[in-house]
């Protein structure tokens, strides 16, 4: 989970909005209170992961729902005592679905298409002995559309986490893990790498180009750390790449660059000592790797991003 703080966000939200309308189904003794319950779980459910764009994507659902059960009055009241074969049933379900079905997979507006497509069949509630109860539809399409009401009106009053502040979270906490492997937290390449996939699948698009570069040199950082550490200590400059290393979890990015240079030195210096120069020259490869980021984004390293 790249961030859990959005995740108790909107958990405290749901837990919020259905237990309110579970306590107005106790109040009220409402009959379809059950029905408003489970439509209010589903807008603050289905479109919690959308962010920025989850209240207008609720109300837009919230209106679909009002236009099919529309749409299904109309069908249970008007056209369907109208039929009595089966291919006249067919025409009258077809003459809803077809185009709604149609609208439902182009991509504007989805969210208002789904809903009338999805919820006009429950609305209808067709049998085959077709009754024609009018309290008990207006109760099922008003538990509808107040669920998605009290789902959008969440959305409003406990609205998600800002993309700003999100970023600065997801900056900030690379930032610490990066300095705890560091500082020596023992972390596989593959583990430290999926870690940052994921945080740069949920950056939110407002960031700047500037967080992500920071993100992505943290990746690249991080990914020379861990190589670093097997290989460096095999040609005896173990204290060195430690020594460094400590200084940029300090953090003291300035004395951090300058021991990589050191390192850099020392490592350049091994062939005359008859050492292996395959890997001294792939170490070299990564510190300067390093050291390009820490200069490139020193205030971001030096630091940190505030949470």
């Amino acid at each position: 989970m790249p961030d859990w703080l959005p995740a108790f966000a909107n958990g405290g939200r749901a837990f919020v909005a259905i237990g309110a309308v579970a306590v107005f189904w106790i109040v009220s003794e409402w009959p379809n209170g059950a029905g408003a319950i489970t439509w209010t779980a589903i807008g603050v459910l289905l479109f919690a992961p959308r962010a920025d764009l989850a209240y207008a994507r609720t109300v837009s659902f919230m209106v679909g729902n009002i236009f099919a059960a529309a749409c299904a009055a109309t069908a249970a009241f008007a056209l369907l005592p109208q039929v009595e074969t089966f291919a006249g049933f067919s025409m009258v379900i077809g003459l809803f679905l077809v185009p709604l079905g149609a609208f439902m997979a182009q991509p504007w507006q989805n969210a208002f298409f789904t809903a009338m497509a999805a919820n006009f069949v429950p609305l209808l509630a067709p049998t085959n002995q077709m009754t024609y109860n009018t309290l008990q539809f207006y109760n099922t399409a008003l538990s509808i559309v107040v669920g998605g009401g009290v789902a959008a009106l969440s959305y409003r009053l406990l609205p998600p986490l800002s993309p700003s502040f999100r970023t600065r979270r997801l900056l900030a906490s690379t930032l610490r893990d990066l300095r705890r492997l560091a500082t020596g937290a023992q972390r596989p390449r593959e583990d430290w790498q999926g870690r940052m996939f994921s945080r740069l699948a949920v950056l939110p698009d407002e960031a700047e180009p500037l967080q992500r570069g920071q993100l992505v040199a943290a990746l690249s950082v991080g990914t020379e750390i861990i190589h670093l550490r097997r290989v460096v200590p095999r040609l005896g400059l173990g204290a060195e790449l430690h020594s460094a290393l400590a200084d940029f979890a300090r953090p003291d990015i300035a004395a951090a660059t300058i021991r990589f240079a050191e390192l850099d030195q020392r490592l350049a210096a091994l062939p005359d000592s008859g050492l292996p120069t395959a890997p001294s020259l792939r170490a070299r490869g990564r510190l300067l790797s390093i050291r390009d980021a820490l200069i490139q984004h020193r205030d971001y390293f030096d630091a940190g991003a505030s949470a």
